[in-house]
């Protein structure tokens, strides 16, 4: 049997069987074996009956001395009881609706069974445990996830099969002496006890293998997708000093935005196209540098344009923009997909020709109607925002331009080289110079009015705030406990802020809709936004001085500091008030974090610390293929380990062509997530 093999190739796997698994995204052999468990049950450690504790979850054995006949509680529910005795005591397990079960318990048998135990000092029950033989050899029992339909001990007995099947199948990919160097198991090893762990210590060594191959595999497809983009651009530069650059601006860079020019220019004037993030926390002057590199490019006769995810970003970057260029006699353009169709026209006709230098947009700047006259600097603002085609259409406007990538997420210093291995890094760690650190505050909904009132006092004496809540209208299924931003704005409008003005702001308002609200915001003829997450990233008030955030508690850290950001922007002294009605030890635990760091790399880690690497990314945001079985967090040192090798690898081969299999893999990673979709 090969990998390649349809699921139905599997004895006991026909058409109905193969539909759910389908489900799951499972549809070949390798498939099934590359479904790595969730987690395990362990049987190996047991407890005596008399010695279970209760309330907690444990494995007794025992043997089946009674089974009490079915009975029938309530239409749909049958209750089936067994009695188990262990000699130290006795347990009556209980199972529900499950016949099954219940028959393939043979009196006189001993079995082992998982659970948790209930009940007190007389009598003691267990409620729908996993049960095994006693006589069971495999005592480490894999979960994994399931569907409606598909049972666990389907997916065991298939997958039992498929391994059996397809051993001489699982190759080794990495070369002998990184295995041995970095105490790896053999692949065929790992995959048996990934699945079927002859013991903790087993799982451990083939979770470690795994981990290794998957690192290992996505570094070395971000490498290769790097000397991919090693292709002549058509927009060679020479450098320029940036002094005439910057004794334009109406203040002083910091010495990270001129370190960041530095590198930007330099890659400007290789005869490579420049492949570099940009990354920087809230307020540090990404767009100031994004202008640089537009100078820069307008100094060698070339256009610029900058892609944004919403439309008031776009806006944004045009008044930035305009603001730092048009007094160095460069023209600065707007695309956006709301504009009327005559201005559009206008726009386009104007980047044909050359007459607009620099433009600003959304995905309208993409679209087949627009051409240049010679583009050689694209730029994407929060680009995980975008999708792998959108990306790849704006860089092919050009003649292999320059390419620049925006952020104001902070990811952990210690991730950044899986995220973004094929880009070029530059970090802005510097706030510009008069930037207040934002006074933060934790608080329950106890204390709502009094937050109130303080947002009140800021209104009062002329500047303007936010309210953000999770949610745009009420949710049945969240029991009311989330505010709802569209009945919140309501209700305080109609209570405690009565009489201000207050603006609503949400993601599923149309473009002009959301545009209008937060001009008249910027203007201040809003006093007060209620507004969802749509305002996290990018917009920015300067008269705006407090933040309150609703159910605090629903947002990772990372989002408490990027919403955080949209105040402490102006030269007045700025707050954020964190409101929770769910203040767990861990809720607070977390907010504390929040008003203790203000560094956003630092925040970062404390929330890949608490979420996970899955949780903090997802595949939408990082654009990396989901990890199956590697963490971004606790196998840190998995990834050093691999990085290392990966290095190693390349020294010895600069495309991997003397490691076949390893390129394979790699390249076919490239193309299943599209060869931009990993940055």
């Amino acid at each position: 049997m090969k990998l390649s093999d349809k699921i139905t190739a599997l004895s006991g796997v026909a058409a109905k069987r193969a539909a759910l698994y389908n489900k799951l995204g499972i549809f070949t052999v390798g498939d099934l074996i590359n479904r790595f468990p969730r987690d395990y049950t362990d049987f190996s450690e047991t407890v005596k009956i008399a010695d279970a504790p209760v309330n907690e979850q444990a494995v007794v054995k025992g043997f089946v001395t009674q089974k009490i006949p079915a009975a029938r509680i309530r239409q749909g529910l049958v209750l089936y009881k067994v009695i188990i005795d262990d000699g130290s005591d006795t347990l009556t397990v209980v199972l529900y609706n499950n016949r099954f079960a219940y028959e393939g318990l043979e009196k006189d048998k001993e079995y082992r069974f998982f659970g948790r135990v209930t009940g007190g000092f007389t009598r003691k029950e267990m409620n729908t445990p996993l049960i095994i033989s006693a006589e069971e050899e495999r005592l480490i029992r894999p979960k994994y996830a399931l569907t409606e339909g598909l049972t666990a001990q389907m997916v065991i007995t298939n997958m039992t099969h498929a391994l059996e099947a397809v051993s001489e199948e699982i190759e080794e990919f990495i070369p002998d002496e990184i295995r041995k160097k970095y105490k790896l198991c053999n692949e065929e090893y790992a995959y048996r006890n990934i699945h079927f762990p002859e013991s903790s210590h087993a799982a451990e060594l083939a979770k470690r293998r795994l981990g290794f191959d998957e690192l290992t595999v996505m570094q070395c497809a971000m490498r290769l997708m790097r000397e991919q983009t090693k292709e002549e651009t058509g927009c060679t530069m020479k450098a320029y000093p940036i002094s005439e650059f910057e004794g334009s601006l109406p203040f002083q860079m910091t010495n990270a935005q001129k370190k960041a020019c530095a590198e930007i220019f330099g890659d400007m004037c290789r005869n490579v196209p420049m492949n570099r993030l940009v990354q920087g926390d809230v307020g540090s002057g990404k767009t100031a540098v994004a202008a640089a590199a537009c100078w820069l490019a307008a100094k060698n006769g070339c256009q610029s344009a900058l892609m944004a995810p919403t439309e008031i970003l776009a806006r944004q970057h045009y008044a930035t923009l305009k603001g730092f260029l048009e007094p160095l006699g460069i023209n600065v353009g707007l695309l956006t997909g709301s504009m009327t169709q005559k201005q559009k026209n206008q726009v386009r006709e104007a980047l044909i020709s050359g007459e607009i230098t620099a433009v600003t947009g959304t995905h309208a700047l993409i679209s087949e109607s627009v051409g240049f006259k010679r583009l050689g600097l694209v730029i994407t603002d929060e680009q995980h925002r975008f999708g792998v085609n959108q990306r790849k259409l704006f860089a092919l406007k050009g003649e292999k331009p320059h390419r620049l990538v925006m952020s104001a997420t902070p990811i952990p210093r210690t991730l950044s080289l899986i995220i973004y291995g094929d880009l070029d890094v530059s970090i802005i760690n510097e706030l510009p110079k008069g930037r207040q650190p934002v006074e933060t505050y934790a608080v329950t909904g106890k204390l709502r009015s009094r937050a109130l009132g303080f947002v009140k006092k800021e209104l009062d004496s002329g500047r303007q705030a936010y309210i953000v809540c999770p949610m745009i209208e009420d949710n049945p299924d969240t029991g009311g406990e989330l505010q709802a931003a569209k009945a919140y704005a309501e209700k305080i409008a109609a209570g405690e802020m009565k009489g201000y003005t207050i603006g609503l702001l949400h993601g599923k308002m149309l473009p002009a809709e959301k545009d209008a609200v937060m001009a008249d915001f910027k203007e201040g003829k809003t006093q007060l936004l209620v507004s969802t997450t749509v305002i996290e990233v990018g917009v920015d008030v300067p008269n705006a001085t407090v933040i309150m955030i609703e159910s605090s508690d629903r947002f990772g850290l990372s989002q408490l500091h990027q919403l955080r950001g949209r105040v402490g922007r102006g030269q007045h002294k700025s707050s954020c008030i964190l409101l929770t009605d769910n203040a767990t030890e861990e809720t607070r635990a977390r907010l504390k974090i929040m008003s203790s760091l203000h560094d956003g790399f630092a925040i970062a880690e404390e929330d890949l610390k608490l979420r996970g690497g899955g949780d903090f990314f997802g595949s939408r945001q990082s654009g990396l293929p989901p990890l199956k079985i590697a963490d971004l967090y606790s196998d840190r040192e998995l990834l050093g380990d691999t990085s290392n090798a990966v290095g190693e690898l390349f020294e010895r081969s600069a495309d991997l062509s003397e490691f076949p299999l390893l390129k394979e893999k790699s390249l076919a990673l490239l193309s299943e997530n599209g060869s931009e979709g990993m940055n």
